[in-house]
């Protein structure tokens, strides 16, 4: 994982050693006694549906391009996730969303540049007029029971097509 890619002290520079602290192998500065604890990346969503259809996101980028997604996105340092998941929306979509309440939350990175965890709010559309942008090339209403290939197990989780896994 990235952690392992340490070789120099952020602090002042020294050459890293990898030891045990806190109950796993952590970078640590046997100069400045520096710990590098790895915080977990974390992104927000927005699940909106309306008469058993749900909107989602065509991906333009890699990992799963030109498959569908909830819209998503990273949380940035101190921002509110609620908010990044409005924001999220608004940049793919272009519609403005009333974030509801937390749908769930799902851990688990799939990929290097993943998030550890997915925070998916229910939300309602009060604004905006639907158009993909950003990272998205497509948005679309979908029935909940002809979906099309979905990105991240997530998404399925949130869409319940996981079966449980």
């Amino acid at each position: 994982m990235a952690i392992n890619r340490f070789i120099y002290c952020p602090r002042c520079g020294a050459k890293i050693s990898h030891i045990e602290k806190f109950g796993q192998v952590r970078p640590v500065c046997p100069e400045c006694n520096f710990i590098y604890f790895q915080d977990p990346k974390v992104a927000a969503a927005v699940l909106i549906e309306k008469e058993n259809k749900v909107l989602l996101v065509r991906r333009v980028n890699e990992p799963y391009r030109g498959m569908w997604t909830l819209p998503a996105g990273f949380v940035n340092g101190g921002e509110d996730p609620a908010e990044a998941a409005a924001r999220e929306c608004l940049e793919e979509t272009n519609l403005i969303v009333k974030i509801k309440k937390v749908y769930d939350v799902i851990a688990g990175r799939e990929h290097e540049r993943g998030a550890d965890f997915v925070i998916v709010y229910s939300a309602e559309i009060i604004g905006g007029e639907m158009s993909p942008a950003d990272d998205a090339d497509a948005v679309e209403w979908f029935d909940k029971n002809n979906l099309p290939s979905l990105a991240f197990k997530a998404t399925q989780k949130v869409l319940k097509l996981d079966h449980g896994q």
